[in-house]
């Protein structure tokens, strides 16, 4: 049986995601500082060429919604994202999203439309589960704003794009930046690969958004813009191999005295499994693999089980030859947001065009 903490880790990085001296400033975090400070003069230059115009943004004839972070790892991005691209498309507008399309095995240079029956592997989990959920144009591409144009020359009808992270993709310039946080909050407060910050922490932004039992690391990175909040929810789980739906409680009671198991391959394993055992789930058993995992192989035959929880996203990558398909149930993932936070984002929006943007190519 696998242990309930791969053993390769330090309880920190397992419980966090992060090595244990990203949370705090030990001695391994000292001596990769001077690196932080050239990874940081770095991007400030990089930073200061787009706005004096050294280099060019590009941008594009309709509004762009950027959710990133400023730290490594997922903290939430992609389904604010979804939310969103849903709330906006329950209000009239048609969205666009683009992607980098993270784990993808070819990243090549062309943008590429991800089709609900996609290949996660070529075009990543994270823009795969979009397109499904959000039932709306997605593409990726290794430049956003190369698939921004792809996105527009072949969906006339979009006249809003979200980009699923990219914050700091400077070259496609953007109208609204939220930044998502969680729980960890800016860990030891350096920047990579001394700490976990990609930017300096108090960066500006045009909202601040993360789950409310983070309001501490919220007020930290407010400087004074708003901020907001939002709750992961476990909504209905579905078996992999039948498509049966059930609620959580339904499953819990279905295999009361069970042994169950969970296992996650996203940017915070600990969060998913934590929210499970919230609910109500005994998990002798958790397997954390690295986010955006590939499940080339079975990672799931050594796990002696019942029932084994998994998310959405790793749903999309498991193959019909792994072994007890039947015993694998994907848990939907929720996402209640402040409910101040859609008017807010709606006033900084133009009015909705009542025609096509017809973008065409420079």
């Amino acid at each position: 049986m696998i242990p309930q903490r791969p053993s390769a880790r330090t309880a920190g990085q397992a419980a966090s995601g992060w090595p244990a001296w990203w949370l705090q400033r030990r001695w391994q975090a000292w001596l990769l500082l001077p690196l932080s400070g050239l990874f940081g003069a770095l991007a400030a230059l990089r930073r200061l060429a787009y706005q004096h115009g050294w280099r060019q943004a590009w941008r594009a004839p309709l509004p762009v919604i950027v959710v990133g972070n400023v730290t490594v790892g997922g903290t939430g991005k992609t389904p604010l994202v979804l939310a969103i691209a849903q709330h906006l498309s329950r209000l009239g507008w048609k969205p666009g999203i683009v992607s980098r399309g993270h784990g993808r095995e070819d990243m090549g240079h062309e943008p590429l439309q991800v089709e609900p029956d996609a290949d996660p592997a070529t075009t990543g989990d994270e823009p795969l589960l979009l397109r499904r959920l959000a039932a709306c144009p997605v593409w990726v591409g290794r430049r956003r704003e190369a698939a921004a144009q792809a996105l527009l020359r072949a969906h006339p009808e979009v006249d809003v794009l979200l980009s699923d992270d990219g914050l700091q993709h400077l070259a496609l310039a953007r109208d609204v930046e939220l930044v998502v946080t969680d729980l960890r909050g800016p860990g030891n407060g350096w920047l990579l690969p001394a700490g976990p910050l990609r930017e300096p922490w108090n960066r500006p932004r045009d909202a601040t958004l993360g789950p409310s039992s983070s309001l501490a690391s919220l007020a930290s990175a407010s400087l004074a813009t708003p901020c907001f909040v939002f709750d992961r929810k476990l909504g209905m789980v579905r078996q992999l191999a039948t498509g049966e739906r059930l609620s959580l409680n339904a499953f819990l009671l279905r295999h009361a005295g069970q042994a169950l198991a969970a296992a996650a391959g996203i940017g915070h394993p600990e969060q998913f499994f934590d929210m499970l055992r919230l609910a109500g789930a005994t998990l002798p058993t958790t397997l954390a693999l690295p986010d955006h995992h590939s499940f080339d192989t079975d990672p799931f035959r050594q796990i002696e089980a019942a029932a084994l929880l998994i998310t959405e996203k790793d749903a999309l990558k498991c193959k019909p030859s792994f072994s007890r398909l039947d015993r694998l149930w994907a848990v939907e993932l929720l996402l209640e947001v402040d409910p101040a936070f859609f008017p807010w984002l709606l006033a900084r929006l133009p009015a909705r065009p009542d025609r096509p943007h017809g973008f065409t190519p420079a």
